[in-house]
């Protein structure tokens, strides 16, 4: 039996990247998937950063599959930063980014079946950052602290983990990303949408009962590679 038969899965940012590939990768393993996306297509399509939207999304997941196995809260915020980003825009990326998966967890969590999961996507730049990345920085360091303290209300209702990719290549242009930027990964390639989905998945299933309230780092061992002026070809230029 595949590892998801008879499941219900709920997937934000589905259309398109990480979400494309965690809700193809849930349905090739039996999962019923439901998915909303801004992008046309043949799911739920609407704005997550809207509450109303959220609420129509879920009412439909609950009227045509009345559980909730699996809740992936993916859709990515806005990335501004501190020259550029108005009120506006950081108060539209934290809304994306974190208030929206608080919300439809709340608007989902009377319909999670024995064993929920949900698995909320961060970044690796939860931890480590550019210059000019506030808006996207602040909703993903957001969406790490949510994850435990949900993690703690749900207790014996669902697990809640999230997950942090690194630097993960959704172009969908088909062609490997070589060169140097895949050498300076400690794996020594870019990762795939693929990979975050496997972990996704694992995180999802029984086989991850035991963990709750936890950040995965999914980065190819870039956060661990420390860099000082004049080694690994880098030199620093003021």
């Amino acid at each position: 039996m595949k590892r998801f038969e008879g499941k219900v899965a709920v997937v934000t940012g589905g259309g398109h990247g990480i979400g494309k590939a965690v809700a193809a990768a849930l349905s090739a393993e039996g999962a019923v998937v439901h998915i909303l996306d801004t992008r046309p297509g043949d799911w739920f399509v609407g704005d997550v950063g809207e509450p109303k939207t959220l609420e129509r999304f879920a009412a439909s997941v609950v009227e045509n599959s009345g559980r909730v196995d699996c809740l992936v809260n993916n859709a990515p915020p806005l990335m501004k930063g501190l020259d550029a980003c108005s009120w506006e825009d950081f108060t539209r990326a934290l809304s994306v980014g974190v208030t929206a998966p608080f919300y439809l967890t709340k608007l989902l969590a009377p319909h999670f079946a024995p064993g929920a999961a949900v698995v909320n996507i961060s970044s690796s730049r939860d931890r480590m950052s550019q210059p000019q990345t506030e808006s996207y920085a602040a909703a993903k360091g957001g969406i790490a602290a949510l994850t435990h303290a949900l993690a703690i209300s749900l207790a014996g209702r669902a697990r809640v983990n999230s997950v942090s990719p690194g630097w993960i290549d959704t172009s969908e242009s088909g062609e490997a990303i070589t060169g140097a930027d895949a050498l300076q990964q400690p794996v020594g390639r870019v990762g795939t949408p693929e990979d975050i989905a496997a972990l996704v998945l694992f995180l999802c299933s029984a086989e991850a009962g035991f963990i709750t309230g936890e950040n995965v780092c999914a980065d190819g061992g870039m956060t661990k590679l420390m860099i000082y002026h004049g080694e690994h070809g880098w030199t620093y230029a003021p």
